[in-house]
């Protein structure tokens, strides 16, 4: 049998294959949690409220990822049906066709729709994080710097590969996935570090606050950008040591697994958001128990300071506010 075996790259046609598969099945994933995440976001409150306005923005924001991800995996699936029957009697055979992907505009289409979804769905990131973070500047400058930066690196590698080169040379190519990388990485730590800081206010202004609902959000937060992350960075690892199979095993389903993270999010907090509106009118209705109560107590002695009588209120109802925030940014 070895001697039927092609002279050719058999590990290249062979990860432009798998990747393909894998990027099928990735696909049906995010059209599963996509489906389910328009379900969790069409659904009222029970209260028979009208549909929030952000949750409005989000399902715009589903219905259009997913449109120009399934653009994007149609040229993909559509070259590779090109590489083994439409041009199976091309010069170089599959292993030219692969190396050579910029040569033909489907290729350059969907690399332009898979990257289009990328800056959307980093963008969302980027609002979350703002808003948790009640837009500091301190916060919103190198967020913005790292994210207008990945777009321009990414016009660069869009031009290179407007002129037919091969895709796997473009260096350029690198950094973008660098600037991906800074960005979410960036993302979970200042988006932890905020609801451990609105974690602990809480537990200070109440002795005997749960406060399993932000060690919840948090972990949710973490383990998706280190799902997605952890992907990427092998990525970067086989495009830097020039490892094309693997490179292209990544890159054909690099889209789906960052769609597929994020929905994870969205899903999660639209169908709990029932749970954490319970959940804060029950603290809420605490709260002024305890604030009453310290309303009862003498007058303050002399030389106390009445703003430092009054900040657990403030501290309580700034907490309040930064939670309302999180949740409206997460869903």
């Amino acid at each position: 049998m070895s001697s039927y075996t092609p002279q050719t790259d058999l590990p290249l046609e062979r990860s432009r294959l798998v990747g393909m598969i894998l990027g099928g099945v990735s696909y049906g994933i995010y059209l599963l949690l996509t489906v389910q995440a328009l379900i969790a976001l069409m659904q009222r409150p029970r209260h028979g409220q009208k549909i929030a306005n952000n949750r409005r923005t989000l399902i715009c924001y589903t219905l259009i990822t997913f449109a120009l991800g399934t653009i994007s995996l149609a040229g993909n699936i559509k070259y590779t049906e090109m590489i083994w029957i439409d041009l199976r009697d091309a010069p170089g055979g599959p292993v030219a066709l692969i190396e050579n992907v910029m040569h033909y505009r489907i290729n350059f289409m969907a690399i332009c729709c898979g990257y289009i979804t990328e800056w959307l769905m980093q963008a969302l990131l980027l609002y979350r994080c703002f808003v948790i973070w009640n837009w500091e500047r301190y916060v919103t400058i190198p967020m913005l710097a790292i994210y207008i930066g990945m777009i321009a690196v990414a016009i660069v590698v869009l031009v290179h590969a407007g002129t037919g080169v091969l895709f796997y040379s473009i260096s350029a190519t690198l950094a973008y996935l660098a600037f991906q990388v800074a960005h979410t990485i960036l993302y979970t730590i200042l988006v932890a570090k905020r609801l451990f800081s609105m974690r602990g206010q809480m537990k200070q202004a109440l002795g005997e606050y749960d406060s399993s609902t932000y060690d919840t959000i948090i972990f949710m937060v973490v383990e998706s950008a280190m799902a997605y992350s952890l992907f990427i960075i092998i990525y970067i690892v086989a495009f830097a040591v020039h490892s094309n199979p693997l490179s292209t095993l990544c890159f054909l389903s690099i889209l789906q697994v960052q769609g597929i993270t994020q929905l994870f999010i969205i899903i999660r907090v639209a169908r709990g958001r029932a749970v954490t509106h319970d959940w804060s009118t029950r603290i809420t209705a605490a709260a002024p128990t305890a604030l009453a109560f310290a309303g009862t107590t003498s007058i303050p002695a002399e030389g106390t300071n009445v703003g430092q009588v009054a900040r657990p209120e403030q501290d309580i109802n700034e907490s309040y506010a930064a939670l309302a925030k999180a949740a409206e940014a997460n869903v």
